[in-house]
């Protein structure tokens, strides 16, 4: 008689790799190492050469992955506490990046092009890094997780995204109602202004209503816009008194820069989509096939998965490590690093993105989330 022999553990083979994330807010510094071993002004660009050139090369190179933990893999993944400190290591070099490269921005003698290029390069790491260490964390109910996301969105000043992105954008995205849901026909450049001012609305609205329910005022300190945002002022200030006041158009430069890199995630990761209303009036629940997905391997291990964003959007708790590829899911042609630079193009990001969102629909764009 032979005993059935069972099958080998399942092995995360990207678990290695998850910290790449926490290495991000090093790039103002590579950047910095390598205009003085080269002596080429290019790399203060570093920030923006490595996220919309390198990275859709290493995409490239790399390729997809579709494959799935099995569910019976799922309650160690998400109990495995390497995958938690995995982000959390990336808040400390933030806060590095954020004060070298003020340092630099004030005592080293920099010409406009580093000035600028240093500024994007920090935008680059505060939008891209800050903006998906605050999207991971600030799903979670431990509070240290909530701490580090409000933390990771002060050099940035968005603070109102730990609000809006839990409490409104999950609730409404993929309707009209939701700023953050781009529209079919809708440029990045019509988008980003009407989802800055809609999503700060939206999140100042839900901490009244939260805090009038515990009999508070609006201004109460434990509004959680207000503490983010005093935060910033309270970090933009201190660098500022210790650098130079000239500091200040620059911090508020890479904040405009980081939050315009969230912004175009955003565009990307919802446009055209939409929830159908149901009989009773009410949008049909948020499924996979309500949000954009795409597999590319090197992106997604930046941004902690943050591309498998049909599971993200049907099911929010679900850790990062743990999201799934569906099928069904409507998919990017590239991964975000590539998509970001399209949409900065409208007419080529409208003939690329259009036919996919009306072939999604069967050809009726009266299903789509129009403009």
């Amino acid at each position: 008689m032979t005993t059935a022999v069972p099958p080998p553990a399942w092995v995360d083979r990207k678990r290695p790799y998850w910290a790449l994330g926490a290495t991000m807010p090093l790039l103002p510094m590579i950047g910095y190492a390598l205009v003085q071993v080269t002596g080429l002004p290019l790399f203060w660009w570093f920030g923006p050469v490595f996220v919309f050139v390198l990275t859709p090369l290493l995409d490239q190179l790399v390729g997809t992955d579709e494959s799935n933990p099995p569910e019976s893999a799922v309650p160690a993944l998400e109990a495995d506490r390497y995958y938690r400190y995995a982000v959390y290591a990336a808040v400390p070099p933030l806060y590095v990046a954020v004060v070298w490269s003020a340092w630099m921005l004030a005592n080293g003698n920099l010409d406009l092009n580093a000035t600028l290029g240093l500024t994007a390069s920090l935008g680059i790491v505060t939008g891209g890094v800050g903006i998906s260490v605050a999207h991971e964390l600030g799903h979670k109910t431990r509070r240290v997780d909530r701490v580090l996301a409000k933390l990771a969105l002060v050099p940035v000043a968005y603070g109102h995204f730990f609000v809006e992105h839990n409490r409104g954008h999950h609730v409404r995205v993929a309707t009209p109602e939701d700023p953050a849901s781009a529209r079919y026909g809708e440029s990045f450049y019509a988008f980003y202004p009407r989802v800055l001012i809609g999503s700060i609305r939206s999140a100042w609205t839900l901490e009244q209503v939260r805090l009038a329910r515990q009999g508070r005022s609006v201004w109460h300190w434990t509004n959680d816009n207000l503490q983010t945002w005093t935060g910033t002022l309270i970090l933009y200030v201190a660098l500022s008194a210790w650098l130079g006041w000239f500091l200040l158009p620059l911090l508020f430069l890479q904040a405009l820069y980081g939050s315009s890199l969230l912004e175009s995630v955003n565009y990307v990761e919802h446009y055209g989509l939409l929830r159908q209303k149901l009989a009773d009036g009410r949008y049909e629940p948020c499924r996979p096939w309500h949000s954009w997905n795409n597999n590319h391997v090197v992106t997604n291990l930046f941004l902690y998965h943050l591309q498998r964003h049909s599971d993200h959007h049907a099911h929010a708790s679900r850790a990062y490590q743990a999201l799934r590829h569906f099928d069904e899911s409507p998919a990017l042609p590239a991964g975000y690093a590539t998509m970001i630079v399209i949409a900065y193009l409208p007419p080529l990001w409208f003939k690329v993105m259009d036919p996919i969102v009306s072939a999604h629909y069967g050809g009726d764009l009266a299903k789509a989330n129009l403009k």
